[in-house]
């Protein structure tokens, strides 16, 4: 007897679920890493330096995962449309 697909494999059948569940985890990644980073910079001068450095570098990195995505669906709308004339 076959199992029924998993939550995710149903969502991912729903148009622009799957990319939109793949854009939350990049950024998520990117606002991890910008943490991470800000955490370890502000860790040379202080423990408040650290939380503070992590803090605004988790929204560095938030912020820079959404500009790249926006910018990467300008780009690829401006090539549909020189692909459509």
């Amino acid at each position: 007897m076959d199992r029924p697909p998993t939550f995710i494999r149903v969502l991912c059948v729903v148009p622009r679920v799957k990319s939109r569940i793949l854009f939350l985890v990049n950024r998520a990644k990117y606002a991890a890493i910008g943490a991470a980073v800000g955490a370890a910079i502000g860790g040379l001068f202080s423990r408040n330096a650290a939380s503070t450095g992590g803090a605004v570098g988790g929204l560095a990195g938030a912020v820079l995962a959404e500009t790249r995505a926006s910018a990467g669906s300008a780009i690829s709308d401006v090539k549909e449309r020189v692909r459509q004339e």
